[in-house]
């Protein structure tokens, strides 16, 4: 069998617009001789009657004090809700299709409640009814303890869900459908000119993933590198072909890519950053300061160390506590927070000197400061404050003329 797999967001399914829409791409794939497995996630979002967040907030409301296993198992209600939805559209449509939980479709994982790792997949089932004519339905997010009990994958599960589906049975390709039409080279809402990108490497969307774009999550595209299956990142709402995900020299050229330094600018705002020094006579800093903020489970990004002690940032959300916690142990923290990471993403930058130059110069005739700056093979972060990441993101955007 030729097997593709499509997995539909929850902007996708929320509302009868968007359905039909998705009953369009599933019947379009079907003539086209593929047996389609579809990954769905709950319904819409936070307010939405039965999106996750919107359950989360049933958890809050009444007590807070569900238990991991018992909260796992109303979080898991969402996605059965909505393979239920389309389950009984596509009967309507004249195509069959049977719904299956992330169990029933063979995902099993470990016992970690709320941010479960798949262990394995067995897809029995799934074959089964894929070589009967069915359209499978798998609820995303979702797996099973070798003792039956239902767990969820985190955030960005559903993604997971389907690339990880798609390596356990050999699928040709998985498509990741959602509100906008594949990977752009900025967010649209803050750099106008943002084109769509037809084709980037898994480094580079992973990359773009874990530096604010919320397109996939990265854990899906680890899956599908690992695998060597293709990826595209499509609109529900058009028949465009989206952005391919791969690393394979004959698609990029069969698609006209130029060669280009950098591919996109991402970001993540909310930060704080916080400097700590190390007291004198003592050289243990780091080791304190790491050591504290992992005991009170506070995430630290954009690391650098040095002999005198430490910069990082947390979430805006935490810095009061990580601040709390720094200075009963005897150190005297700095922290601004209100800042920005803006990342500069690109394949082609490994090796290739003046990068850091540009980024330094399309800053600097913006009169934007740069508070800290990393860098790896395939991407280089800089932080600054919040109030300049929208003008930073255009100027780095027209610096690099990713808008041609």
């Amino acid at each position: 069998m030729r097997i593709l797999i499509q997995k539909f967001g929850g902007t996708s399914l929320s509302t009868d617009r968007a359905r039909e829409h998705v009953i369009r791409h599933i019947s379009r794939e079907r003539n086209n001789g593929f047996a389609v497995v579809v990954v769905v996630s709950a319904m819409g979002r936070k307010g939405d009657p039965y999106a996750t967040d919107t359950l989360l907030q049933l958890v809050c409301d009444n007590g807070d004090r569900l238990p991991a296993r018992e909260r796992d198992m109303l979080l898991g209600c969402g996605e059965v809700i909505s393979a239920a939805a389309l389950c009984s559209l596509l009967s309507a449509a004249g195509i069959p299709a049977v719904v299956l939980t992330g169990g029933q479709a063979g995902i099993l994982t470990d016992e970690q409640y709320g941010h479960a790792r798949i262990k394995e997949i067995r897809p029995d089932k799934v074959l089964a009814h894929l070589r009967l004519g069915s359209v499978v339905i798998v609820t995303g997010f979702q797996g099973v303890t070798a003792q039956g009990d239902t767990t969820t994958l985190g955030r960005g599960g559903s993604d997971t869900s389907a690339t990880a589906l798609g390596a356990a049975l050999r699928a040709e390709m998985v498509d990741i459908y959602t509100d906008v039409n594949g990977i752009l080279t900025a967010d649209p809402r803050i750099v106008e000119e943002a084109k769509p990108l037809p084709v980037v490497s898994y480094a580079e969307i992973c990359n773009m993933a874990r530096q604010g774009a919320k397109v996939i999550h990265p854990r899906a595209v680890e899956i599908a590198q690992q695998a060597r299956i293709p990826l595209r990142v499509r609109s529900t709402f058009t028949t465009d072909t989206g952005t391919l995900v791969t690393d394979s020299f004959e698609k990029r050229a069969e698609l006209s890519v130029k060669d280009r330094h950098v591919t996109g600018i991402a970001h993540v705002s909310g930060v704080t950053q916080i400097s700590v020094k190390a007291i004198e006579g003592r050289n243990d800093v780091q080791l304190q300061v790491f050591q504290t903020m992992a005991k009170h489970h506070i995430s630290v990004d954009f690391i650098n160390v040095t002999p005198s002690g430490a910069v990082y940032t947390v979430f805006d959300r935490d810095a009061e506590r990580a601040v709390h916690v720094l200075k009963e142990c005897g150190y005297t923290p700095s922290a601004v927070n209100g800042c920005a990471k803006v990342s500069v993403i690109g394949g082609g930058m490994n090796g290739e000197p003046g990068v850091m130059a540009r980024i330094v110069e399309a800053l600097t005739e913006q009169g934007i400061s740069i508070m800290q700056s990393a860098d790896s093979n395939t991407t280089i972060w800089v932080l600054v404050k919040e109030a300049d990441m929208a003008v930073a993101l255009r100027a780095l955007h027209a610096k690099f003329e990713l808008h041609l």
